[in-house]
């Protein structure tokens, strides 16, 4: 029996100790690409020497003699902290995540070859200004300096995570920095999913006055009547229930609901205590471990330029200068139109057009998979766009037989000047100048608010408009028979057509995704706008007082009071406050007037740690299911998101909305109030089943964690508690400091969705500026700067970013130097 336990013991004491050196061998090959700020780097197409200092907040202030030189700098600064996210980005718009992570990544593979990204980006190379060409061939000399360094020193592959996921790093190409702007436009495009959303609903609803109200217009002046898309297309099938999957992180398509978001307002002098413009920005994406953006300051030639990139690019794409500043915001622009085009019975490789029968213009293209056979793909355009497979975005769902759906979308350009356009934009210095200089902006549609030193701003729609016919048939809010010359696009509209707003009367501008302008179709901009609810809070802030200071520019971009819970809640709650007689405790009914006393006292703040924030949402949820479950059925799973608009028109009554509180199913006839009771009920059910009876004790923080997964390591066990950044936060869909639900799973109020970005400039004392991302500068999980400003963008706090030179050098914990190449 000794002998036995001593050779157990001697056993259990190797494994010991082979797992020590095996944790201590990993460990050392993963902190070999930690990088070293302070070092001298060699580096070729360098002219001069160069400096990259780093801060404290490791935010790298870039110093050269020519501003080429400085481009080659953030190329490598963005590969020293970012080569991993920079290197899947790029394989993303290729479509050739396969080749690195299997067959779970073909569908989005498949998806990238048909829209043929990442050769538009290539053609779009030849049409950039000269110096765009030689700034981008700059930049990508910077990446690959980094990639030569570390294939020089074995620098541990660069990042942790290609050693697990192992695959050559080709050499960065300017094409690869226009192939990162085109997959953002993929990432803010939401008007294709939105288009076969509403197709599948109004299959459902036999009433159009019920499809308005659960897909309601902003308020304004409404549109004409259109046909219902049974009208467009009688042999349409009738399946209603989608295909759900579990959402792949590394998926660049928005979530539905998500397509973009963000806040972005200016004061001219007159109304700004300092007297100087101010301007605020915070710009809404998924939230990611490491966040897209990425803090640098670049010493260009014509002044400094500071704010937020995007690793991959070689632009500021929200920030300032010494006299211009810039903050970007979705415009909701309508950029994308589906085509159902039908084909020739006789000849399934032609489809028609107003001139009769053509052929497709097709090309192969091989998705390479690892551990797997390749997969040969035949793509396929029509006249219109791409002709995209019915297993994305539900297409299959609304395709008759005999047909397939095409895409027009302004981003499928092969002359895409947006990347000129957007560096144009750091060297101008005044808003004037900002808004001509962003005249060549293609895609992804932005709205643009601008602040300058004279005091002048502005807002202005940049990208591409198309022009479409006023006879258009769903005038591009549904799916539309492509062979049909009057729903074609007709080019676009000149940039001079694009909403403006130049030193507005009112001495503020601004933007919260919501509806910009009241023009009929064809100028409309767009049916779909991103909000109806926040703005509302924002014009309060932005009127309650005369003069604004950067002080109340963070306090409304920090601002997490509910427009719609404030709306709402006397509305639903109207017959049934401080109603019905005293119940026991312990009861339903007495649980039920706990939760109304509460609400009744609230002012509607989604702060993390009241429970009335997550009482109002689950009510509203658990209501608004409970409302078009009965008459939607399936496509009901696609609507997880409150409305408020849909809402506020039932319990209005607009327009005989209230038919929604009738259950379809039932004898008798329920009314409002009988579903808002019984919808609480349901809210109170669930929160009990997760978080308790106690509803003083709750906290919204608890169920409204922001979710900064990492993309590839965030499911694997034990290793996703090192890489995800989970926190409690304030706000919800509808607040100013926004962070929008996931609407699904068994929480339905994680925080996806939120400002990677703030930052707030105050051009009379533009050194006061401030900024912070949402993690941290460094992609490397093993770096201090992987989190240490998520700690900061929770608490709502910042970090100052100044122009000064002798302030970055006088807090740098890190120069390193670049030498020309010898």
């Amino acid at each position: 029996m000794g002998l036995i336990f001593r050779w157990l013991l001697r056993l259990t004491g190797t494994a010991v100790i082979l797992a020590v050196l095996v944790v201590i061998g990993v460990y050392y090959l993963a902190s070999r690409s930690l990088p070293d700020y302070t070092k001298t780097v060699p580096a070729a197409g360098l002219a001069a020497e160069l400096e990259i200092v780093r801060n404290n907040s490791n935010v790298p202030h870039i110093f050269g003699q020519s501003d080429n030189d400085v481009f080659l700098g953030l190329g490598y600064a963005h590969a020293q902290d970012r080569l991993w996210q920079m290197m899947t980005m790029r394989r993303t718009a290729q479509g050739r995540l396969s080749e690195v992570f299997g067959a779970r990544t073909v569908e989005i593979d498949t998806l990238l070859r048909r829209l043929d990204l990442y050769p538009l980006a290539v053609q779009s190379v030849e049409v950039q200004s000269p110096e765009v060409k030689e700034a981008l061939r700059a930049y990508a000399a910077g990446v690959n300096a980094r990639i030569d360094e570390i294939n020089r020193d074995a620098l541990g592959r660069g990042a942790p995570e290609f050693f697990l996921f192992p695959g050559p790093l080709a050499p960065w190409k300017p094409a690869d920095s226009l192939a990162i702007l085109k997959l953002m436009a993929l990432q803010l495009a939401g008007h294709l999913e939105n288009e076969v959303l509403r197709a599948r609903t109004s299959l459902v609803l036999n009433d159009a006055d019920r499809l308005d109200d659960l897909m309601p217009d902003i308020p304004g002046k409404g549109s004409a009547a259109l046909p219902g898309f049974a009208a467009l297309f009688p042999d349409a099938p009738r399946v209603f229930a989608a295909n759900r999957k579990p959402r792949d992180p590394l998926d660049p398509r928005p979530a539905p609901g998500r397509a973009g978001a963000s806040n972005a307002w200016a004061a001219a002098t007159s109304r700004s205590a300092s007297g100087g413009a101010l301007l605020a920005n915070d710009p809404h994406l998924e939230l990611t471990a490491p966040t897209i953006w990425y803090l640098a300051r670049l010493d260009l030639q014509s002044g400094g330029v500071i704010g937020g990139t995007i690793p991959g690019m070689p632009i500021v794409l929200a920030g300032r200068s010494e006299a211009l500043g810039w903050g970007v915001t979705s415009s909701y622009l309508d950029d994308q139109d589906l085509f159902i085009e039908r084909l020739n019975p006789d000849n399934p490789e032609e489809v028609e057009t107003p001139d009769g029968f053509k052929p497709f213009r097709t090309r192969r293209s091989i998705v390479k998979i690892k551990d797997a056979d390749p997969v040969t793909l035949t793509l396929r355009w029509t006249e219109n766009g791409p002709v995209l497979p019915g297993s994305v975005y539900d297409l299959g769902l609304i395709t008759p037989p005999g047909h397939v759906v095409s895409l027009s979308w302004t981003a499928l350009s092969p002359r895409d000047t947006s990347m000129t356009a957007a560096m144009n934009l750091l060297h101008a210095r005044t808003v004037t100048e900002g808004v001509a200089a962003t005249a060549g902006f293609v895609a992804p549609a932005q709205n643009m608010t601008l602040a300058d030193s004279t005091g002048a701003i502005a807002l202005k729609l940049v990208g591409a408009m198309p022009r479409r016919d006023e006879r258009h048939q769903s005038q591009g809010r549904l799916p539309a028979p492509g062979w049909i010359a009057a729903n074609r696009w007709q080019g676009r509209l000149p940039y001079a057509a694009n909403p403006e707003f130049i030193q507005p009367p009112g001495g503020i501008v601004g933007n919260t995704n919501n509806k910009i302008v009241e023009r009929p179709f064809p100028l409309h901009v767009s049916f779909l706008w991103g909000d109806s609810q926040r703005v509302k809070r924002w014009e309060l802030l932005m009127q309650s007082r005369e003069v604004h200071t950067r002080d109340s520019f963070i306090e409304a971009q920090l601002d997490t009071v509910s427009f719609a819970a404030r709306s709402l809640l006397p509305l639903i709650g109207a017959e049934l406050w401080f109603t019905g007689s005293a119940a026991p405790a312990g009861t339903s009914e007495r649980l039920r007037q706990d939760a109304l006393r509460l609400l009744a006292d609230w002012n509607g703040e989604m702060n993390e740690h009241l429970p009335e924030p997550l009482i109002y949402a689950a009510w509203m949820r658990h209501l608004q299911d409970r409302l078009i479950r009965d008459e939607l059925g399936p496509v009901a799973e696609d609507f997880t998101r409150v409305e408020p608009l849909f809402l506020e028109r039932v319990f209005r009554d607009v327009n005989g909305a209230s038919a929604w509180c009738d259950v379809i199913q039932s004898a008798r006839e329920e009314t409002c109030t009988d579903i808002a009771r019984a919808a609480l009920d349901d809210a109170l059910v669930w929160i009990g089943d997760t978080y308790g009876t106690q509803l003083d004790s709750l906290r919204w923080g608890d169920a409204h964690q922001a979710t900064h997964d990492h993309q590839i390591l965030g499911k694997v066990p034990l290793l996703r508690y090192f890489v995800n950044i989970r926190q409690s936060t304030s706000g919800g869909d509808n607040t100013l400091m926004r962070g929008k639900t996931s609407g699904e799973g068994d929480n339905p109020y994680l925080n996806v969705h939120a400002a990677g970005y703030r930052g707030v400039y105050d051009f009379l004392d533009p050194d006061s500026s401030v900024f912070v991302t949402a993690t941290g500068q460094s992609g490397h999980l093993f770096s201090r700067h992987y989190d240490d400003l998520s700690v900061l963008w929770r608490r709502g706090e910042y970090v100052p970013m100044s122009l000064d030179e002798g302030l970055a050098r006088a807090a740098a914990v890190g120069v390193t130097t670049l030498v020309p190449m010898e």
